[in-house]
């Protein structure tokens, strides 16, 4: 053992005589007598900020201005304090050195800065009370990262084939959507995409196929703005007025710039299905979602919290049997946290599914203020030269009560018939009860005249002719409500969505549904569930009554065995099936049942790979039909630094590249992704405006490969293509003895770096190294007094030496020069 002393914390003693080495005047301790120290010159480091990973990025090291000292110390430049996220006022006291080039550590009251090249890291703590607010996974503004200019396409494609029996018909389905796209600094280049091709011989061959993009539009966020602009096609997006299509641009405070406890509402479409079925969630014809689901209840809620007004939904049973209905994103009661003013401009011409303008200029603005701790105003006006709306309304925090909104909006149309002018009135509700373990999401009303017109029906009424007629539907009344309510010493929970549309001049339309489930334990049988699920649907006339019953009992130590009933106007269902996860990452569901029109047999199959997400389903009923379908969801992602397949996220969406340095096959813990051949990892569920955090798992590394940087972080704005390098060291491990051309042996303590300047070894006793990241044919230098002193070449591993007792010769440099230090 080494016996060292430490004086004023950074100069270390080494008492040599403990040394066990045949020559103590051959050792190089210099590099390990100060604490940290590092030698003066410019590194490329990972840099942490109290232990935040920040990219990394080329850090100086300088001799002090102090003549009398010969300590070196980091230089933190204006550009790496932007990043620190420190008050402005507290940057107002601070103090430079080297020409005004790099910040007096001394003149912050505690803050340290510790480098180090074996980690090749430089460590910075800050005292909390310096730093911006924060939160848990949250940063401010200054320490968001834009990412790296990159290319992006992503897709969702569904592929089904169904045969009728009844008359031996065959029809090919194959329906996608997507995003394609360019990042360039700030900027975000979108243009979004879905097709559809259908092949039928039911009543002849027929064929309809078509390819389009429905939105192209570009954005950016505006960090010191909390807003984001965007410019192109887009939908109007507000709190007040209803959506509708436009082209021009917009500008609007973004509520996922705030920390997560601050955010608004996403809508969430629920609904059942009674066989494997299709889901498609559609705004004027553009698709916002699809997903193929399993027999049963189904709850999607990541749809993108900026999505606002009806949405459309369409569920394809593969026996044939469609639904459709629509939903209304309500948003909770308008409240802006006091001292602060939100607002959304817009201007620009609305246009239609086929990106033909059908309407004269407009413009749009609404905002909000907290005006004190409680109380909010909010309002806006919307219009062109034939229309025009204007809203007042005001927020109020009940506090134990909830938090309650009411407004009013005046519109007025000029259309052929005259003038229409009509108002509306709306109050929302919201209020979590914790003492009786139940929340009201969301609780609404609204009343429209009948001479109200909204923005969107004027349009229409001006695109078919200016004239009122019978397909006008003018909205009267709405009643929106979202329940849940736990009952905690039953185990049992309900869920209730209830929305209720009535017209001056149309059919009522009214969607309800109700779950209820309940945990528990039988005998020997543990964590039982029984659910129990009913739905109405009345829309266009008709309607549509069903319930589903669901028991499941785990079964074995990975599956589940359970029995599900269907039951409605047109089927009663009733089958068994069983789920069960093998072993990675694959899950499949098979059932069997009898029915009014007959047995069915099903099956569900999910595998999750590295470069995408695949479910296949498969389903038959005698008599009827047969079914096939498969579901691939994916992208690809391509930079300077690299490029990668990867599996699903938000289309267009957020996204890390993650670099394992040419290592192939590195796990990245909790994404169930692998670097590929080229040693890059793209994971694509990353969170805006959070942190994230990514690691190796290093339980699971390849023998040949070690991680000496196992822990990436990022906070990345919407969009963006982030990029993160991991260090790892890949190659066989070995001992071996280093001899110098004279017959001699490095110093003891001397270190071996690569090519990439990774210290791979530290010389020991008589010139014996360990060493990591071994291969055939590297070069590696030998470093001592801060110096590459000469250079070794790793030999064929395969020609008869053995791996265990390498002797490798340190020869003069050759014209790599000291190579080490030139990869820093």
């Amino acid at each position: 053992m080494f016996m060292v002393r430490v004086s004023n914390a950074k100069d270390i003693e080494f008492n040599v005589d403990v040394l066990d080495v045949k020559d103590r005047s051959n050792y190089n301790l210099k590099n390990f007598s100060r604490g940290n120290y590092v030698i003066p010159g410019d590194y490329t480091l990972l840099v942490k900020i109290n232990s935040r990973a920040l990219p990394e990025q080329s850090v100086n090291y300088y001799l002090s201005d102090d003549p009398a000292s010969q300590e070196s110390q980091v230089c933190i430049t204006p550009e790496l304090l932007d990043k620190f996220g420190l008050k402005p006022d507290i940057q107002e006291k601070l103090t430079w050195w080297h020409k005004n080039q790099c910040l007096n550590i001394g003149s912050l009251k505690g803050l340290t800065a510790e480098g180090s090249l074996s980690t090749q890291s430089l460590n910075i703590t800050i005292p909390q009370a310096y730093l911006e607010y924060t939160s848990e996974n949250w940063d401010p503004p200054s320490q968001w990262d834009n990412g790296i200019p990159g290319l992006l396409f992503d897709y969702n494609v569904n592929t089904q084939v169904q045969r009728q029996q009844q008359d031996d018909s065959q029809s090919v389905d194959v329906s996608g959507n997507g995003t394609l796209g360019g990042n360039l600094g700030a900027w975000r280049l979108r243009a979004d995409w879905q097709t559809n091709y259908t092949n039928t011989d039911s009543q002849g061959d027929s064929e309809r196929k078509n390819l389009d993009f429905s939105r192209y539009y570009a954005y950016r966020a505006l960090p010191h703005m909390g807003a984001k602009i965007t410019m192109g096609e887009d939908y109007l997006r507000s709190d007040i007025f209803d959506s509708f299509r436009f082209a021009g641009a917009s500008l609007a405070t973004d509520d996922s710039m705030l920390p997560p406890n601050l955010r608004g509402y996403a809508p969430e479409v629920t609904g059942t299905a009674n066989t494997n079925a299709k889901v498609t969630i559609s705004q004027q014809g553009r698709v916002l979602y699809e997903e193929q689901v399993a027999a049963g209840p189904f709850r999607i809620q990541d749809i993108n919290n900026a999505v606002s007004g009806k949405l459309d939904v369409r569920v394809e049973e593969q026996d044939g049997r469609v639904q459709t209905y629509q939903m209304d994103t309500a948003s909770i009661p308008y409240l802006t946290r006091p001292g602060t003013v939100r607002y959304k401009l817009a201007m620009g011409r609305p246009t239609d599914e086929n990106h033909s303008v059908n309407g004269s200029v407009f413009a749009s603005g609404e905002g909000s203020w907290g005006v004190s701790n409680g109380w909010s105003l909010y309002g806006g006006g919307v219009g062109n030269d034939g229309y025009r709306a204007l809203s007042l309304g005001i927020g109020r925090d009940l506090m134990a009560f909830g938090a309650v909104s009411f407004d009013v909006t005046n519109s007025r149309a000029q259309i052929d018939e005259g003038s229409l002018t009509g108002n509306s009135y709306r109050v929302s509700y919201s209020k979590n009860f914790d003492e009786y373990d139940s929340q009201i999401t969301f609780a609404g009303y609204r009343f429209s005249e009948k001479n109200y017109m909204s923005m969107n029906e004027y349009l229409d009424v001006i695109n078919s002719g200016g004239l009122l007629d019978s397909s006008y539907d003018s909205g009267k009344e709405m009643y929106t409500i979202t329940f849940n309510k736990q009952f905690v010493d039953a185990g049992l929970s309900v869920y209730l969505n209830y929305n209720h549309q009535t017209y001056w001049d149309a059919p009522v339309q009214e969607r309800y549904s109700l779950t209820m489930s309940r945990y528990f334990d039988f005998r020997q049988f543990k964590n039982m569930s029984l659910s129990l699920s009913a739905y109405r649907n009345d829309y266009n006339d008709t309607s549509d009554d069903g319930m589903y019953l669901s028991l499941s009992v785990p079964w074995g130590s990975n599956g589940t065995l359970s029995y599900n009933g269907t039951f409605d106007h047109q089927e009663n269902m009733q089958q068994a099936s069983y789920f069960g996860q093998l072993e990675g990452r694959d899950s499949y569901n098979i059932s069997a049942g009898e029915g009014r029109s007959g047995g069915t047999v099903s099956g569900y199959y999910s595998r999750q790979t590295d470069m995408a997400d695949i479910n296949m389903n498969a389903s038959y009923q005698e008599s009827r039909y047969s079914a096939l379908s498969m579901n691939l969801q994916g992208g690809a992602t391509a930079t300077l630094e690299g490029a990668a397949l990867h599996r699903a996220g938000m289309l267009g969406g957020t996204r890390m590249l993650l670099d394992t340095e040419g290592v192939a096959d590195v796990p990245i813990s909790g994404n169930t992704a692998h670097s590929n051949g080229f040693g890059k990892v793209v994971v694509a569920d990353v969170n805006s405006y959070n942190r994230n955090s990514f690691n190796i798992d290093v339980n699971a590394l390849p023998d040949n490969a070690e991680a000496t940087n196992s822990v990436v972080e990022a906070t990345m704005t919407e969009g963006a293509i982030g990029y993160r390098k991991f260090s790892v060291i890949s190659g066989e491990k070995a001992m071996a003895s280093i001899r110098m051309a004279d017959g001699s042996v490095p110093p003891f303590g001397a270190t071996v770096t690569n090519a990439k300047g990774q210290s791979v070894g530290i010389v020991g006793e008589d010139g014996s190294v360990y060493l990591n990241g071994i291969k055939a044919d590297e070069h590696m230098a030998v470093n001592w007094d801060g110096n590459d002193q000469c250079e070794l070449v790793l030999p064929q591993q395969h020609s008869g030496t053995s791996p265990d007792s390498l002797l490798l010769p340190c020869r003069p440099l050759s014209n790599i020069g000291q190579h080490a230090t030139a990869a820093q």
